[in-house]
């Protein structure tokens, strides 16, 4: 499977990007969440980490930026430590086997890991289509060379690392909570809660659990957001 790489003026955050910023925010040295930078940096990177677990199979180097990291208090925090630990005891060789599985198989995968999809049942469908209209909306494009579909998680995942960072649209903070509402938000908290039922090793269920934390807290701050912003414009 080929990067879910986007463009806005400069690329989000291919694997390899996504990496350098997991590594410049956590450090190697093993620092705890929150990172340096606060919370949004906080959620930037995590955005980040899931897209660069998701896009194609990790390699040795995903494996060694994650492996110095350090997982902290609450249920992200522990779930990313679970991540860690395994990350640290991985086989890259098992690992891509484990995502061929997971996601490519012999026709398919066993997971299916696009917004149409979770949200239809089949691909290419209309919940597609408003994706990229609110692409358009944001001054944000496919690479070119990328054929996968703009809906496929890691690449949901880019846009709401760049969007947190200001890297997308007009650098409001209302982007990144209008997009969780209207396109991740509804459908990633069940794939992620798929990824961590599966039976497929063991780095990408963790990679999973992490995920269904981390959607948790994201939606509970969406709402919160929502909410002040109903309250200011009374």
């Amino acid at each position: 499977m080929r990067e879910n790489c986007m463009t806005a003026g400069s690329d989000v955050r291919s694997a390899k990007a996504v990496s350098g910023a997991v590594d410049n925010t956590m450090g190697h040295g093993g620092a705890s969440l929150p990172p340096i930078g606060g919370e949004d940096r906080a959620r930037a990177t995590l955005y980040g980490l899931l897209a660069s677990s998701l896009e194609a199979p990790v390699g040795s180097e995903w494996l060694s930026v994650v492996s110095a990291l350090e997982g902290a208090e609450g249920d992200v925090g522990m779930a990313l430590a679970d991540v860690v630990r395994l990350a640290r005891e991985a086989d890259p060789a098992r690992l891509a086997r484990d995502y061929h599985d997971l996601f490519i198989g012999v026709g398919r995968g066993e997971l299916i890991p696009y917004g149409s999809f979770y949200l239809t049942g089949f691909l290419n469908e209309k919940p597609l289509a408003r994706l990229r209209a609110e692409m358009r909306r944001l001054g944000i494009e496919r690479d070119p060379e990328v054929k996968e579909p703009e809906d496929h998680i890691a690449a949901e995942c880019q846009i709401m690392a760049g969007l947190i960072l200001g890297d997308f649209g007009s650098g409001a903070e209302g982007d990144a909570s209008t997009f969780f509402r209207d396109h991740l938000g509804i459908w990633a908290p069940y794939f992620f809660r798929d990824l961590a039922a599966t039976s497929v090793g063991d780095l990408y269920p963790a990679i999973g659990r992490l995920g269904v934390s981390f959607m948790a807290i994201e939606a509970d701050l969406n709402t919160i957001f929502e909410d002040e912003g109903a309250a200011r414009a009374t």
